[in-house]
């Protein structure tokens, strides 16, 4: 009995697969350059000093849990969507203390919507 040699497969191009590997790689370098660098001679404003004020007609919630209206203490989320005109309490604004428990927001944000919000939007400050 004789063997025979075992057939090659056919090799596989990769000539395409290095075509397709260059062609995202462009794509990339292109999709992530979309906004311009700043300018390294400019130097940004500091805002650690200033003194943040909420916005009007903006619940302010403590780190204790306490609601507040423009300086004035809420009772509940009910009582603070008893005193707003029925078009503002489609989007109702919170600012929540940084030291406030996630727990405690999120159920201010359940009682806000089982009271007849329509959305509960969060305040926060923005980073660069």
């Amino acid at each position: 009995m004789q063997l025979k040699p075992l057939a090659q497969a056919p090799k596989e191009p990769t000539i395409a697969l290095i075509n397709i590997v260059f062609l995202m790689l462009i794509f990339f370098m292109i999709a992530g350059t979309l906004a311009p660098p700043i300018d390294k001679d400019l130097t940004l404003v500091k805002t650690t000093d200033l003194e943040g004020r909420e916005p009007p007609d903006t619940l302010v919630v403590h780190a204790d849990g306490r609601l507040s209206l423009r300086g004035k203490p809420v009772a509940d989320a009910a009582g603070y969507l008893f005193g707003l005109p029925a078009e503002a309490r489609e989007v109702v604004k919170i600012v929540p203390d940084q030291a406030l428990p996630a727990k405690d927001l999120v159920r201010l944000g359940n009682a806000l919507r089982a009271a007849g919000a329509g959305r509960v939007v969060l305040i926060s400050e923005r980073a660069l």
